[in-house]
């Protein structure tokens, strides 16, 4: 669906919408910080039914604001440009009635970015991608209050201008095609060519991304595993939280994850969760939707004893375990993905960082004792 972030589109929308052509789900959103549904977009044409031929490269420039038709046809080469449903190429000319669809990486330049000097720890890296890990307490991009100290300030640093996908003088973010929250901890991929950028939104579009978390949540999950499929949305009291939006009520977009319990520890379980979409929060939203709040996620009220009776020594015992882990107990621990350009299955696992290593340790050793 066609996707919007920035006021300064308003004009763009509305010259569209003065057009003949159809465009579909356009929306503008107040989250100081770019989220994974938002770095990429689709968008969608109805073509008039006096439009003589034309081609296709051409004729979506006319709709799409802040695009080359370099990047149309980049899009085309790797699968995601189709009309009727059936993949097309770049020189394909347009005739009435046609049902277009696009895949592109969005377009969004807030301000310029400024390279810092931030480590990386990078585990591996080619001409066309690298795969990290990200810290906890660093932000993806950046945002209202979040300027500097992002990845992207220090991806643009590692990368250099030469080295990027060619867009900076669209947009400011190099080679996103996904994040982590701020204080989730663990693998990502970023693109460094058009063709990786592309090829990698595509996979993520499509779910053929493998990603796997692993985290700590309140309560003693009744089922070994599951599959949670409801509809998230922005919480309409909080805008800085999403939320489980009811079936028959408007808004929202589909989200998948399934969880397999690895341990139990009575008051908390630790659960592994492979999501089947990304959208903002997704794990934390569902898990809370499970009344299974992830531990010390502070958003979404796990940083309080949700599970056992409040008695002193517990309590203690619980605010140790929240000194040890000030952030939400959630790590991205396995990425898989195909290789743009050699086609090889790429995997990647990570370790649990210490801190949420600690407080699982903690939990563990407390029930053993009890």
């Amino acid at each position: 669906m066609a996707l919007y972030t920035l006021h300064g589109l308003k004009k763009a929308i509305f010259a569209v919408r003065k057009m003949s052509n159809k465009t579909e789900n356009i929306e503008n959103t107040e989250e100081p910080e770019m989220q994974e549904d938002e770095l990429f977009v689709q968008h969608r044409f109805e073509v008039d039914k006096g439009q003589e031929p034309l081609r296709i490269d051409k004729y979506i420039m006319n709709f799409v604001a802040f695009t080359s038709r370099s990047k149309i046809q980049q899009a085309a080469k790797a699968g995601c440009l189709k009309v009727n449903d059936k993949v097309v190429k770049s020189n394909y000319r347009v005739r009435p009635n046609d049902k277009i669809t696009v895949l592109m990486s969005n377009p969004i330049r807030e301000k310029e970015i400024l390279g810092e000097d931030i480590p990386l720890d990078i585990r591996y890296e080619d001409d066309d991608l690298l795969v990290l890990m990200k810290p906890a307490g660093m932000v993806v991009h950046p945002g209202f209050g979040n300027h500097t100290g992002t990845l992207v300030n220090a991806l643009t640093f590692h990368l250099g201008k030469g080295k990027l996908p060619d867009k900076s003088k669209e947009q400011d973010r190099p080679g996103l095609v996904h994040r982590l929250d701020k204080d989730t901890t663990g693998l990502m991929v970023v693109a460094k060519s058009d063709w990786a950028m592309t090829h990698l939104a595509k996979q993520f579009f499509d779910k053929t991304v493998h990603r796997r978390y692993v985290a700590l949540v309140w309560g003693d999950v009744e089922a070994e595993e599951g599959r949670v499929e409801t509809k998230i949305g922005r919480n309409i009291r909080h805008r800085k939280l999403m939320a489980v939006i009811p079936e028959d009520e408007e808004g929202g977009k589909n989200a998948v994850t399934h969880y397999k319990v690895l341990e139990r520890f009575g008051y908390t379980t630790l659960v592994e969760c492979r999501l089947e979409t990304g959208r903002t929060h997704q794990i934390r939203v569902h898990m809370k939707h499970l009344k299974h709040t992830l531990f010390n996620d502070e958003r979404y009220g796990g940083d309080r004893i949700l599970k056992g009776t409040v008695y002193t020594k517990y309590k203690q015992f619980v605010d140790n375990c929240f000194k040890i882990l000030t952030r939400q107990a959630l790590h991205a621990k396995e990425l898989g993905f195909t290789h743009p350009i050699s086609g090889e299955e790429l995997t990647f696992d990570s370790e649990i960082p210490e801190d949420m290593n600690l407080a699982i340790d903690k939990w563990r050793k407390y029930m053993n004792r009890a």
